[in-house]
């Protein structure tokens, strides 16, 4: 009886630590994401870097690393076993060259262009593009509760890219095209995988769709041809960060928050990235930030935040970094 009683008590205590651990867990590597983003903003604007290079980088080691990761933990037998089935492997390759190249390319370039915290918020609009892909899919009018985000997300869009003025602009236009290329690109990235990350684990799947489309990206960027940028161990410390904490680090602490909390929670606590990036690019790199900037970006994490609890397209509408890493990913 009193062993009974002890298990019983102990219980709650044990689910609030994990509830506490799985909540740390999105926080640090949402956090993770949103830095990584600054970091490449600092690479692309002071040090002559280029997008199409840190995405090979990026992609082609992560995803070594990634593969290698499941290797050790699941056999090497494991790694390979998805090649024994063609669809299977035409759909990583698939996924790697136009959902994962696609979503980082676009995001970096709008980094490049303008910032990293206009950036992440632009790309945050993946949801709402995958609302309205979905409506037209099904042919149904959205909800009302789906009307109010997609007009929250149309507000946000315009106060982040006007400062809520019609007559400017206060984000140059390069940048807003590649942010909403890369929104589009990120819902694409988010339906698409489906069922390979069920079949085969989102680690393995991710891993070898990195190192794939790493594969054509050698030719163009050619990253061993580095002239034009300024090597010094501050930006080697930022590659090292943006390859290893703001992936690797990334990817694993939010995949892992999932055996503590639920995903819809996750995916809230998730909104942290845009808002750790707009904090790290202010108070790091002295990145102008207004009113209207912070404004927009809160409307679009609230159209997030509505499509995520509970519309219809709710589940649909959680983006990749739900699953795995907005690898900017994510973001992107």
């Amino acid at each position: 009886m009193t062993n009974t009683l002890s298990q019983q008590n102990t219980a709650p205590l044990s689910r609030a630590k994990h509830r506490t651990r799985g909540i740390w867990m999105v926080l640090v590597g949402s956090t993770l994401w949103g830095l990584s983003g600054t970091a490449a903003q600092q690479l692309f604007q002071a040090d002559g870097f280029e997008p199409g290079w840190l995405v090979t980088v990026r992609m082609g080691v992560s995803g070594l690393l990634l593969l290698v990761m499941v290797g050790i933990q699941s056999g090497w037998r494991r790694v390979f076993e998805i090649w024994q089935h063609p669809r299977d492997g035409v759909r990583v390759c698939i996924f790697g060259l136009f959902g994962l190249v696609g979503v980082q390319y676009t995001y970096f370039a709008s980094i490049q262009l303008g910032n990293a915290a206009t950036a992440t918020f632009l790309q945050y609009l993946a949801p709402a593009v995958i609302l309205m892909s979905e409506a037209v899919r099904r042919r149904t009018w959205p909800s009302g509760k789906e009307r109010a985000a997609l007009g929250l997300a149309l507000v946000g869009t315009f106060l982040l890219v006007t400062n809520g003025s019609l007559r400017t602009m206060v984000v140059p236009p390069g940048a807003v095209i590649w942010g909403l290329l890369s929104a589009v690109a990120l819902a694409f990235y988010t339906l698409y995988p489906g069922r390979l990350m069920s079949e085969w684990g989102a680690a393995l799947t991710t891993g070898w769709a990195m190192f794939i489309g790493s594969l054509p990206l050698l030719a163009v960027a050619r990253p061993w041809q580095s002239q034009a940028m300024r090597w010094h161990l501050s930006s080697a410390s930022l590659v090292a960060f943006v390859v290893l904490f703001g992936t690797l680090a990334a990817f694993y602490l939010y995949l892992s928050s999932m055996h503590h909390i639920t995903p819809t929670e996750a995916s809230l606590l998730a909104n942290i990235e845009p808002l750790s990036a707009a904090a790290a690019g202010a108070l790091w790199l002295h990145t102008p930030l207004g009113v209207s900037t912070l404004l927009g970006g809160l409307c679009i994490l609230g159209t997030v935040s509505i499509l995520a609890t509970g519309s219809r397209s709710g589940a649909s509408s959680r983006t990749h970094h739900e699953e795995t890493y907005r690898m900017e990913s994510g973001s992107p």
